[in-house]
């Protein structure tokens, strides 16, 4: 048996996954799970800001960004994705790139803002890529971070670890990643829940933030460097 590699079985895999994805990625960006976080992240970035996107996928997040006028660079680690995102930005003021989040080919303090949803839940460790961030951001930077949340279906992809298998999903909890992020000196300016459905019929005003983030799909992080 050969031995694992991170990086090559993740861009095997999402290579695999790349049509589905695709597939139901403009409906996620435009009414879904994501349909806030472009509005939510916009409204804190500066006219035309630099911006990198961090497992960009096809690109769907990407184009928000770019429409709105910003510059957008997109890196993934799977190439299908790439092409993926090129065909879905033409036109636009965007760029991409294959490539290791954990490990970015850029300069230090090279970008206004970064954008990284559900992206860093897939590294081997998303310490390195928190890191990065923190490296290719300017000082006052903004990075908004989407983290899977206890109720997210996609969290079942890391299960098979609890039977020795090696697998690409990270388990990383909001609650974690938000103290790992304030450890590294980053400051939390905003913050947006998202949740399926039941959790979004809850009452939730009282509830305490970790008990929040426990009942949602995605909890999404502004973070100023």
């Amino acid at each position: 048996m050969g031995q694992f590699e991170w990086a090559k079985e993740s861009e095997k895999q999402w290579g695999e996954r790349a049509d589905g994805w695709n597939s139901r990625s403009e409906e996620m960006w435009e009414s879904g799970s994501r349909k806030d976080i472009a509005p939510f992240f916009i409204k804190h970035l500066n006219d035309g800001s630099k911006v990198c996107d961090l497992g960009c996928g096809d690109g769907y997040g990407s184009l928000k960004l770019a429409s709105s006028g910003f510059e957008v660079t997109g890196i993934d680690v799977a190439e299908v994705m790439v092409q993926k995102a090129r065909t879905v930005n033409k036109g636009q003021s965007a760029t991409f790139i294959k490539g290791d989040i954990a490990s970015l080919p850029f300069q230090d303090e090279d970008f206004d803002g970064i954008l990284a949803i559900n992206s860093l839940e897939w590294t081997e460790k998303p310490l390195l890529v928190l890191e990065e961030i923190k490296r290719v951001l300017k000082p006052g930077g903004l990075a908004c971070v989407g983290i899977l949340g206890p109720t997210s279906g996609p969290r079942q992809n890391s299960f098979p670890r609890l039977y020795g298998e090696e697998v690409i999903c990270n388990t990383i909890m909001p609650w974690e990643f938000e103290a790992l992020a304030l450890q590294m000196d980053f400051n939390k300016v905003d913050e947006l829940g998202v949740y399926k459905k039941a959790a979004e019929q809850l009452s939730k005003g009282a509830l305490p933030i970790e008990l929040k983030q426990a009942l949602s799909f995605m909890w999404v992080f502004l973070l100023r460097k």
